[in-house]
Parts: structure tokens; C-alpha cells; sequence
């Protein structure tokens, strides 16, 4: 019988050895039910010729191709990565509905003694429950929003507050993004359905009862649109402000974008959109800055001549309750601890 879920909670809670996703690696890298592996019944391009022969030619000629296309792709996954397990492994499989390609796929290794079922439903299902978790239901937790300007070491200090015990939700780790101009990193990001999933599997994990902190965004990070119910609680969250020194923010900057620092031109390449907006004598500065090496000039140009002012302006017109600031003198890995400290003290006193 299909297993059925009606919560994320119940599904994380399954109960199987494994769970098999079997659709197309282009399917899978999308998004998948977290802890998934991928050992997909038809290849993209194997998908891409069953498709075109049900569009063509008939859905019986479809299936005939297909079928012997997936019996061939289960026996080299038998052969190979399933090898390793006895008879007492209990596989939970599942594809894009729950149909053909996981009704197969669950067969064959029940036949050969493996206890396998599928999810009623598949993917689709999945999808629905973390679309409801982020669009429809209400977000539960107790969210404060660590605010500060550009430089402030927000991320770094959420990582240091995790370390202190203090319950943390990294929006921009999941979004493989920094949330800046200039705050692309390596690898790119996920897609959105994926942060999706990222984001409902670690907000199924934290305690409601106690606060959680989390960095200060706009409605978008890079790419990724943070989704309707948890950007509806952000905007109604009370603050904690984090100041430093225009220097200190500078230096700390000039550390933490060393990757950026390191590719002038893919700098520059960035630098050019602000050219409508900040004027392209501003910009032609930035860039004989960027061409002298003189690194800790240009962030500190950055700061005060665009995102210090951008930032105000979004202050000026979204009224925040502020719950305390800290400051930091420095932010060197020191004044970066120091502050922590005191902003999980002040966490701890709400």
C-alpha cells in the first residue's frame, strides 16, 4: 500500500531505511525530499524520447519504451549501489505523482524480497505540504531580526549566537548568497523549490517557544524570494541593532569578500548596474580604486556613498521595535566573540 503524509513532520518521521527518488537527475536537483537519493528510472534524455513518443506516436508505444527503459535502469542500480543491502532493508521510493516510475521501480525490488513502498501521491505531495508550511500556514516561531548596516558582521555573528546556544535561522546559508550587489558566491544558488525545502526542513526543526534570530533581509536574497508567510512574520519582528565603526565595517568587509577581492573583473562586471543609480563619475571612482588594489578604500567607498544611504532610507520609511543594540568597536574575530556575547546576553534577558 502507498504510504500516506499529511505533515512534513510525519514524512521526516517515515520510519524506511532509505528514501529513493527516482525521477530524472534534472528532477532531483530541483528539489527533493531532504536526505533523498537519486537513482532515477529514466535518464533526462530517456524522459525527454518517452515524452515526445506519447505526444507522437501513442501512449501504449510510450509505455512499451518506457517500461524497458526503466527495467534496465532498476537492474544496473541492483547491480550497483543497491548491492550493499539484505534482505531486512526497507526502501521508500517515489517520483513526480507516485505513479508509473515508482509503482515500477518498487516492484521489481519487492519481487526480489526488499520491502519497498512508495509515497501516495509522490512528489507532488511533498511539494504541497512545504508550499502550505511557507505560503498558507501561519509561521509559528518567535522571529527577532538582527539589523545593522552593511559591514556589521550579521552573518558571522549569527553563526557565533548558534555556538552560544541561541536558536538561529541562516536565511542567506540556505540561499548560498550574502544579499548584497556583490554577494554571489561560488556554486551559485539553489533553486527556488530547493530553498523550499532547505528552509521548511530547519523551520520544522526549532523550538516556537524560543526566540529565533535571524538576519534582516529584503523580500529577496540574490534570487530566492523568501516565501509569503515567513516574509509576512519578518516584517512584524522586533530588532536588535548591531553599529561599528565605518573603519571596522571596512576592514571586515575587505576580509569577507576576499573570493569577490580576488576576481577584479568579475568586481567591476558588478559595480556596473549602480552606474543609473549612483552616477558614473561615483562609479569610474570605485573603479580606479579597484585598479589601484586599494581594497579598504573601495569598501569604504561602497558603504558610505551607496548601501549606508540605501539603507536610512528603507529605516526612515519601515518603523522597527528596536530591542537593544550592540556595539562593536572592532570586528576582528575578538570584537566579533565580544559582541556575540552580548547579544546572546541580551537574547537571554527577553
Amino acid at each position: 500500500m502507498p504510504q500516506v503524509f499529511d505533515t512534513l513532520a510525519g514524512l521526516r518521521a517515515h520510519g524506511f531505511d532509505t528514501v529513493i527518488d527516482v525521477r530524472t537527475p534534472a528532477e532531483f536537483a530541483e528539489d527533493h525530499v531532504p536526505g533523498a537519493i537519486n537513482l532515477p528510472a529514466l535518464s533526462n534524455d530517456q524522459r525527454a524520447v518517452v515524452g515526445t513518443l506519447y505526444k507522437q506516436v501513442s501512449a501504449f508505444d510510450a509505455r512499451k519504451v518506457g517500461a524497458a527503459m526503466v527495467a534496465r535502469n532498476v537492474a544496473d542500480h541492483v547491480d550497483g549501489p543497491l548491492a550493499q543491502y539484505d534482505g531486512a532493508w526497507r526502501p521508500l521510493v517515489y517520483c513526480w505523482r507516485g505513479g508509473q516510475r515508482s509503482g515500477a521501480f518498487s516492484t521489481i525490488l519487492q519481487q526480489i524480497g526488499w520491502r519497498a513502498e512508495t509515497i501516495k501521491g509522490g512528489y507532488q505531495t511533498y511539494r504541497r505540504l512545504v508550499h502550505d508550511a511557507l505560503y498558507i500556514d501561519p509561521v509559528p516561531h518567535r522571529l527577532i531580526l538582527l539589523d545593522g548596516y552593511t559591514g556589521t558582521a550579521k552573518t558571522a555573528l549569527l553563526h557565533l549566537l548558534a555556538a552560544r546556544d541561541v536558536q538561529v535561522l541562516d536565511l542567506e546559508g540556505l540561499a548560498a548568497h550574502r544579499g548584497s550587489l556583490l554577494g554571489g558566491v561560488a556554486g551559485g544558488q539553489p533553486a527556488q523549490k530547493g530553498f523550499e525545502s532547505a528552509l521548511a526542513q530547519v523551520l520544522s526543526t526549532l523550538d516556537p517557544d524560543r526566540p529565533t534570530i535571524v538576519e534582516a533581509e529584503s523580500s529577496k536574497i540574490g534570487q530566492i524570494v523568501i516565501p509569503k508567510q515567513l516574509w509576512l512574520r519578518m516584517t512584524h519582528a522586533p530588532r536588535i541593532d548591531v553599529t561599528a565603526p565605518l573603519a571596522a565595517r571596512a576592514a571586515y568587509l575587505t576580509q569577507a569578500y576576499a573570493d569577490i577581492i580576488a576576481d577584479p573583473d568579475r568586481l567591476r562586471a558588478r559595480l556596473q548596474p549602480l552606474r543609473n543609480l549612483r552616477g558614473h563619475a561615483v562609479v569610474d571612482w570605485w573603479e580606479a580604486m579597484l585598479a589601484a588594489g586599494d581594497f579598504t578604500a573601495l569598501s569604504t567607498a561602497l558603504m558610505d556613498q551607496h548601501y549606508d544611504a540605501a539603507y536610512a532610507r528603507s529605516r526612515a520609511v519601515h518603523g522597527h521595535d528596536v530591542l537593544g543594540t550592540v556595539h562593536a568597536e572592532t570586528l576582528d574575530a575578538d570584537g566579533r566573540a565580544r559582541a556575540a556575547d552580548a547579544l546572546a546576553a541580551l537574547v537571554g534577558s527577553l
